[in-house]
């Protein structure tokens, strides 16, 4: 598995409450529950994960 990247997130309380709700329901960490919000973000977009680590390099 690839190493993981951590930074600091500054979200509303009232956000936070709502996604470690979400991520209660579903069975996931908060974490992955937010990584999995991001990346079926990315799928609506049309945009690809590796694409956007490729030009990360």
């Amino acid at each position: 598995m690839a190493e993981k990247k951590s930074f600091l997130l500054r979200i509303d309380p009232a956000l936070y409450d709502a996604l470690a709700r979400w991520a209660r329901d579903d069975l996931r960490s908060l974490n992955g529950q937010i990584e999995f919000v991001l990346r079926r973000a990315l799928g609506s977009a049309n945009r690809s994960v590796n694409e956007d680590a490729d030009s990360e390099k």
